[in-house]
């Protein structure tokens, strides 16, 4: 989407409100201010919104807050987050073209084994990022050379393991100036999915798929894709593996998140209790590993949908029922409690939003930051009161928000 430079924020607010098709008073209804207030904003009468209340503009507005972000110039770039230093040869093995017979194929078994312990070292390893990004450009190259490489079944496994390669590309280029490239290696690991047959790589596939939608704004093809999905895998679901089984979960977590963003609560709830339910027939000790769908993990969906509902009493209320210690991964720990940060900020308790994000950056700093919301309020934070300005701007410092 154009994100029209040349005008003013309140200009390109106005653009982007009418291609909407709202009025000033239904923005406002929208955004808890009134009509008066919108006009002030478009007219530039006052100073744009602070960023939580542009994420509330755009989701009304259904546009990626970056769209209305860049007229804040450096702040912009700091709220979107850094080009990691392994970005390059991440994206150099994603556009390798490998041909057949350049060197022999690595067996399946020994691809399956460097993939699992990719795995491992993203849910363990405290700077996550840093670790993919020594991992993942030869497993690439060497995925893409085993899809060539085999024919018949081997041919269709060699897909399905390409294709969970290209969804752990995903986790590492996601918040970084790569659009393009995102979008590249979702879409080549829906396909590759797909030509496996492997039900399993499709789910996978799905979800990160879905994820994309969502996170540029496009809400309604984020839920169409991952309903396809579910409605296809039902049935295998429910008489496949235990694996298939919380893969079909972590996609009604999904559905959930997305119709929590788009404001439909009663959607959104019920998607989540399909998804405990899912949930609940697991071993108590299963950790699905791509999606991280677990019996533990619910009560941290279900922070994560209050906050996307607005409704931030409700996920305060709910992070205080469950411990985020007991997340064995690093950044999903450090994930929700960025989220709960979020629900915090939103009853405007600094110093509990604060508290949470520095425990999320003890558990992993390099979620803290990439992060875009864990990077907006520890901004905003920085010109609170007192009692919190030092602890942000400790925190900032630590993230290489300010130096």
């Amino acid at each position: 989407m154009d994100s029209l430079p040349e005008l003013t924020f309140g200009q390109r607010l106005k653009v982007y409100r009418e291609r909407s098709g709202k009025t000033r008073a239904v923005l406002g209804g929208l955004v808890g201010r009134s009509a008066e207030w919108v006009k002030a904003v478009e007219t530039d009468r006052i100073l744009p919104p602070r960023i939580h209340m542009l994420d509330r503009i755009a989701r009304a507005l259904k546009i990626d807050v970056s769209v209305l972000a860049v007229e804040l110039g450096d702040r912009s770039t700091a709220i979107n987050g850094p080009e990691h230093p392994a970005l390059v040869s991440v994206r150099d093995a994603v556009n390798h073209v490998a041909f057949s017979g350049d060197t022999p194929a690595e067996s399946l078994s020994s691809l399956r084994e460097r993939l699992a312990m990719a795995w491992r070292a993203r849910h363990q390893a405290a700077d996550h990022r840093t670790a993919l990004g020594g991992l993942l450009p030869g497993l690439l190259r060497d995925g893409q050379r085993a899809v060539l490489a085999y024919e018949s079944d081997e041919r269709r496994q060699a897909q399905a393991l390409w294709a969970e390669m290209l969804g752990l590309a995903q986790m590492f280029i996601a918040y970084q100036p790569a659009a393009e490239l995102l979008w590249r290696v979702t879409d080549r690991a829906m396909v590759a999915a797909q030509e496996s047959g492997d039900p399993e790589a499709i789910a996978r596939a799905g979800w990160f798929l879905g994820q994309v939608h969502r996170d540029a704004g496009d809400w309604d093809t984020a839920m169409v894709v991952t309903l396809d999905v579910l409605s296809a895998l039902e049935t295998q679901a429910v008489d496949g593996s235990t694996n298939l089984l919380a893969l079909w979960g972590a996609l009604n977590v999904e559905a959930a998140y997305t119709a929590a963003r788009a404001g439909e609560e009663g959607r959104a709830w019920r998607y989540w209790d399909r998804a405990d339910q899912v949930a609940q027939r697991l071993p108590e000790s299963f950790y699905q590993p791509q999606t991280s769908f677990s019996r533990v993990i619910m009560g941290p969906h279900a922070v994560t949908v209050a906050v996307e509902l607005q409704k931030p009493g409700e996920a305060v209320r709910q992070a205080r029922r469950h411990d985020a210690a007991a997340i064995p991964s690093r950044p999903r720990r450090a994930r929700h409690l960025i989220e709960v940060a979020r629900a915090h900020y939103g009853k405007d308790d600094r110093e509990s939003a604060v508290a949470m994000l520095r425990q999320a950056y003890e558990s992993a700093p390099e979620t803290i930051r990439y992060n875009g919301y864990a990077r907006q309020i520890t901004l905003d934070l920085l010109e609170g009161p007192r009692s919190t300005r030092d602890d942000a701007r400790d925190l900032a410092a630590r993230a290489g928000l300010v130096f």
